[in-house]
């Protein structure tokens, strides 16, 4: 055993290391390494302690100028080495180990994966999963760390517009609401969720029995909102929530009538706690 062990050291040091090379063209790069890597993670879950589900995975960091590339390998590797499953506890751990592998100053680790719920049917009180559209963005820089969840949820909107010029019925559609926000709490998946399908016409449901789709239908007739009450509707309810220190909330409807969508946005300028948006190390999320 000990013999190969040698065999193997000494092969490795024979090999030639192209990324360490040197690069004369002087342009450091800000982000480089692997994406659409899958791995299966542990969430913690409000009304189930844990959920597990697969994440779609993306692990950069800086490189210097003066290097030619950075060590691919040692990307995947850095997770290999943690249990089967990541822990959303583990990220801050993933990113320091990622500084000191790769001799970088900033390292990013971005998570997509679907959030699951049960919900129970209106009136026949049904129950069935929906899965939500979740990632987590992590960034450490030099001792600096930032993180940002975003939460994408299905919704049903009614236009008000349409049901106040109508003889009868009001066109509606399935819209998207996605929120982005930064905390210092704990702010739990789920409300961000109750958030946004209180602000809509109506939340969605996976299974609905004929009772559950006339008391849907009716209550999003009932509570007509434009794309513009919905992000307005959202940014109020996060405010009161209290635990949010920036945010941004997007809507885009899947307009029934038309062949174009309809969209709003509205990101908070500053944090909350009266910092700026040059101390966040994640300028963008996209």
């Amino acid at each position: 055993m000990f013999k190969t062990e040698i065999m193997e050291k000494n092969v490795k040091s024979s090999l030639p290391d192209t990324q360490n090379q040197t690069d004369i063209r002087e342009i450091p790069i800000n982000k480089v390494g692997v994406k659409n890597l899958k791995y299966p993670i542990a969430l913690k879950d409000r009304d189930n302690e844990i959920q597990h589900t697969i994440a779609t995975i993306s692990m950069t960091v800086d490189l210097p100028m003066e290097f030619k590339g950075t060590h691919m390998s040692r990307f995947v590797e850095i997770l290999q080495n943690k249990d089967r499953e990541i822990h959303i506890d583990s990220i801050y751990s993933i990113l320091k180990e990622m500084q000191k592998k790769l001799h970088a100053t900033s390292a990013h680790i971005e998570m997509e994966f679907p959030y699951f719920k049960e919900k129970k049917a209106p009136v026949s009180g049904k129950p069935s999963l929906i899965d939500y559209k979740v990632k987590f963005h992590a960034v450490v820089t030099g001792n600096k760390k930032d993180f940002i969840m975003t939460v994408g949820v299905p919704v049903t909107t009614l236009c008000p517009c349409s049901k106040s010029i109508s003889k009868y019925g009001a066109h509606n559609q399935r819209g998207e609401v996605t929120v982005s926000v930064r905390f210092d709490d704990i702010v739990w998946i789920e409300d961000i969720v109750t958030i946004i399908e209180q602000s809509a016409s109506s939340e969605l449901f996976s299974l609905l029995k004929r009772e559950d789709e006339k008391f849907v239908t009716e209550r999003a007739y009932e509570n007509p909102v434009f794309v513009e009450d919905l992000v307005r509707n959202v940014v109020v309810k996060l405010k009161a929530l209290g635990k949010v220190k920036w945010f941004q909330v997007e809507a885009e409807n899947f307009e029934s009538i038309h062949n174009h969508n309809a969209y709003a946005m509205i990101e908070s300028d500053t944090i909350f706690n009266n910092g700026s948006e040059k101390d966040f190390i994640i300028k963008r999320f996209n």
